[in-house]
């Protein structure tokens, strides 16, 4: 399972930067608006120093992490939801991910432009979500007007039921609510699921401060801070532009760096992990000598789904799921050491994944 994360903000906040800080992947930058027309996509590894112990336990030839996709689109502007700089062509490639990380400017550079007169933070967070939630309301709007006349005229049709969930998000749209913060039954989730609403997706903010800000809490990051505790999300605090320095350093070099800047390690892979679990997401890990590897499937995932992501056919024809956490494995310091000491568990198809199960799957087809 591969999920996509989206890289959005108004112009000149620090995007893409922050893309090459995640990706080494050398996209251009520019001090001016929309320097980024086609959307710029890496997959990222999910840091996990869990593999690593596993490795020493098992020797295996190959170690696979779970991977993320991450995807820096250009920047928003106001009137994007009326196709203002392009905004039409940007919104459908957000619609196609399954989170967002908004990147707010934080940060005081003259050779920078900012798309408004000064830096407000604030007021940044609100035009970008303003452009989100036009963009549904647009969605919602059109929906319903398709839909009207057969929920009025034909007495219990589905349109009915969907036509009174969209009236519900109109409403919350309308009073400047997210759709993530709607109360919807698990039939209301799965009508809406198509329309891939853009505030209905797990957002986290992304605080871009500059290097002279590191370690110190300023207006800017307050009001970061305000503004995700109401709208419910996490902010990860980090200066793009030095990470993206520390990733084109050795590590020896690096770890220098971080120290002269007063950092005890890089944020990349706080912000990699925040995002991970924005996204409700759990990792499950196999070991063996051919390959330790980690695997990714939702929270509430059960044991044959697990499977599933392995390989069909695990999924097909499940029997078991022989478990043991990690935790435990590791301070029993071998498989065989921990099935003694009681730690490796039987589970059936009813079994809730854990983050952190180590699991070897018995099934026959």
């Amino acid at each position: 399972m591969t999920l996509g994360v989206g890289i959005v903000g108004l112009p000149n906040v620090g995007k893409t930067t922050l893309f090459n800080a995640l990706t080494r992947a050398g996209a251009g930058v520019a001090s001016y608006a929309f320097s980024t027309v086609e959307p710029n996509t890496a997959m990222v590894e999910v840091p996990d120093p869990r593999l690593s112990v596993l490795a020493r336990m098992y020797q295996p030839k190959k170690i696979t992490p779970t991977v993320m996709k991450f995807v820096d689109v250009a920047g928003l502007v106001q009137g994007a939801s009326r196709g203002e700089g392009m905004g039409n062509l940007f919104l459908s490639q957000i619609r196609e991910l399954d989170a967002l990380a908004m990147v707010v400017r934080c940060f005081q550079d003259p050779n920078v432009q900012h798309v408004s007169q000064g830096l407000d933070p604030q007021r940044d967070i609100e035009m970008v979500n303003l452009e989100l939630a036009l963009a549904d309301l647009d969605v919602v709007n059109k929906r319903r007007d398709k839909i009207a006349g057969t929920a009025r005229f034909k007495p219990g049709a589905k349109e009915q039921d969907e036509l009174g969930v969209l009236d519900r998000l109109a409403a919350h749209l309308d009073a400047g609510q997210p759709i993530r913060s709607v109360s919807l039954q698990p039939e209301e989730s799965r009508m809406m699921r198509s329309f891939s609403f853009l505030t209905a997706k797990p957002i986290l903010y992304v605080a871009n401060i500059g290097e002279d800000q590191i370690g110190k809490n300023t207006p800017e990051l307050a009001a970061v801070n305000a503004a995700a505790s109401a709208a419910g999300t996490q902010v990860i605090v980090l200066s793009a532009r030095l990470e993206a320095e520390i990733r084109e350093l050795p590590d020896e070099e690096a770890a220098a760096f971080l120290e002269d800047a007063g950092l005890k390690e890089p944020a990349l892979d706080a912000f990699i992990h925040e995002a991970y679990r924005s996204l409700n997401l759990l990792t499950f890990l196999t070991a063996g000598e051919s390959e330790v590897r980690a695997w990714t499937v939702r929270q509430g995932a059960r044991a044959p789904e697990a499977a599933g992501v392995i390989h069909s056919d695990f999924e097909r024809g499940f029997i078991k799921a022989e478990i043991v956490a990690f935790d435990e494995l590791s301070a029993s310091g071998s498989y065989p050491a921990a099935r003694d000491r009681g730690k490796v568990r039987l589970e059936g198809k009813d079994y809730l994944m854990k983050d952190g199960d180590v699991v070897l799957f018995r099934f026959n087809v």
